[in-house]
């Protein structure tokens, strides 16, 4: 275990000092996903504006990263969308939301953007990482939550999509997935060896089912207790993407924070993870080069006290920055150079 975790060290050692060199893609688009639907909480809507208003276009460009801000999408009210087999709200709003994110993120990705999404709540990430999986292939998802989202819309207990987005698209779980109205355009994007999850420490029964039924990688804060962050992320790394060769798509809850740091959220779960080490996973999967779409995801400006709010919309923007290529150690930008002293100066 010791050798293990040097060897771990000094990898990530390496993938901050390369970052830079290996970027895939060096220009940032953000996309705006006011969406609230799935789930009953109007004010995730908001979550976007409430990030750019915190400065995290500007935090970008000192990076020295080209930023294009794609204003927020627009989605289309459905008037007639009564809840799929009487207890799955929304689904036609839902579906027809995703497929405009889906196309969204795919003309990003196209264009040579790496893609932020700001949303809304977790049902976004249909959308998001379908359209990710068009536009690259051989996509690897890490799910930083402190719920897998895995419910099928037969096991879901409370009926709400945000809980279930990684089922519609994976491809082991097809036949246990109904077509929902408004969802008949979505095929599945991803095997469950595909995706892990980190930070976890909410699972309902059928989550739990699924999750070891397919074998899928499943890090939960007990594991980050026993082995430590360092050991738990390369070993999420390793089993999605082991040789470094291909596109990572992060999907992070900002409810994978605990409480204490991110209570401006929809479900808070107490026990999750610090501010550290929300920045310590992003910190390293940036620093691989290879993270091409990120979606930062439940803020919600209008739950908790102002403190409360301004804090949680600062993690979300640290967090953001920090994946775009902040390092806590410092930044030198390309320009800089030491100034010498005047000669002549007494």
């Amino acid at each position: 275990m010791a050798l293990r975790t040097f060897r771990s060290v000094f990898k990530v050692s390496q993938n901050i000092f390369s970052q830079q060199k290996r970027l895939l893609f060096h220009d940032v688009g953000i996309l705006g996903l006011p969406f609230c639907k799935g789930q009953p909480k109007p004010g995730v809507r908001s979550g976007p504006g409430a990030m750019r208003e915190a400065g995290l276009i500007e935090k970008i460009q000192f990076l020295e990263r080209d930023v294009k801000d794609y204003g927020d999408l627009i989605f289309e009210k459905v008037e007639d969308d009564p809840p799929f087999m009487g207890r799955i709200r929304n689904p036609r709003y839902v579906g027809a939301a995703n497929k405009k994110i889906s196309q969204a993120v795919c003309d990003v990705l196209d264009e040579g953007r790496m893609c932020i999404n700001l949303g809304g709540d977790h049902a976004i990430s249909i959308g998001t990482l379908h359209g990710h999986a068009r536009a690259q292939s051989n996509v690897s998802v890490l799910w930083v939550d402190a719920h897998v989202d895995i419910n099928t819309p037969l096991t879901s207990p409370s009926g709400n999509i945000h809980g279930t987005p990684v089922s519609y698209l994976v491809h082991e779980l097809r036949e246990y997935v109904p077509v929902m109205p408004g969802f008949e355009w979505i095929d599945t994007c991803i095997s469950a060896k595909d995706i892990a999850f980190i930070g976890v420490r909410d699972i309902d029964p059928g989550e739990r089912f699924i999750i070891e039924k397919f074998g899928l990688k499943c890090y939960s804060i007990h594991d980050i207790d026993k082995l430590g962050l360092v050991e738990v992320l390369q070993r999420a790394m390793d089993s999605i993407n082991p040789h470094r060769d291909r596109p990572f798509h992060v999907s992070f809850d900002i409810d994978s924070l605990d409480p204490s740091i991110a209570q401006s959220t929809g479900t808070p779960v107490f026990g999750g993870l610090t501010f550290r080490e929300g920045m310590y996973i992003v910190e390293e999967v940036g620093a691989t080069g290879l993270l091409t779409c990120i979606d930062m995801v439940e803020v919600n400006p209008e739950l908790g006290s102002q403190d409360q709010r301004a804090w949680t919309v600062h993690a979300a923007v640290e967090v953001l920055t920090a994946a775009m290529g902040k390092r806590r150690h410092g930044n030198i930008p390309s320009s800089f150079d030491l100034p010498k002293a005047n000669p002549k100066a007494k």
